[in-house]
């Protein structure tokens, strides 16, 4: 099997260059990060793995203030989200306290897949694809994929705690 690494990736765009809409409605224009870690993860409200939610909070509030960025995708591309931006937004706000960045419903992969998605396995590989729901891809400071995490590493998983760490401190 072939993983791309980082140093084979030939990044025409960086994910500072790209942008996509919040699940307030706003554009995000992703350059607002520049020099920022983040973890962009795709969710969903009715899978197995829902409870990730609390631990992503978790990550934004303890590593906020050092640069790391939390980034939720919603989405219906494995049948377990809310139809209504609106209604996944309450149900984070209610169930989770989510206040870190969130965009609206989005495709991640296939053809209908968000610019992000097809950027990231592009310059990536097959192992930024994601293939469940909260499926992680952390993204260093100067744009680039670090690493992805499968739907099975929890986000406060020693693993991803000592890549943002490293990220951090780099």
């Amino acid at each position: 099997m072939f993983f791309k690494s980082n140093s084979f990736a030939n990044y025409d765009k960086v994910f500072y260059d790209l942008k996509i809409n919040s699940i307030n409605g706003d554009t995000i224009n992703f350059q607002n990060y520049t020099n920022k870690v983040i973890l962009l993860v795709n969710t969903a409200s009715y899978c197995g793995f829902t409870k990730q939610y609390s631990d992503l909070q978790m990550l934004w509030e303890k590593y906020k203030s050092d640069g790391l960025i939390v980034f939720g995708v919603p989405s219906n591309s494995f049948n377990q989200e809310k139809t209504k931006n609106n209604e996944v937004k309450e149900f984070c706000e209610v169930n989770f306290n989510i206040n870190f960045p969130m965009s609206v419903i989005t495709d991640v992969k296939g053809e209908d897949a968000h610019e992000i998605f097809k950027w990231a396995k592009e310059n990536h590989g097959s192992s930024a694809v994601p293939k469940w729901n909260f499926h992680k891809i952390l993204i260093n400071r100067d744009g680039k994929i670090e690493e992805t995490f499968s739907s099975f590493t929890s986000p406060s998983s020693n693993k991803i705690i000592k890549s943002i760490e490293k990220l951090l401190k780099s």
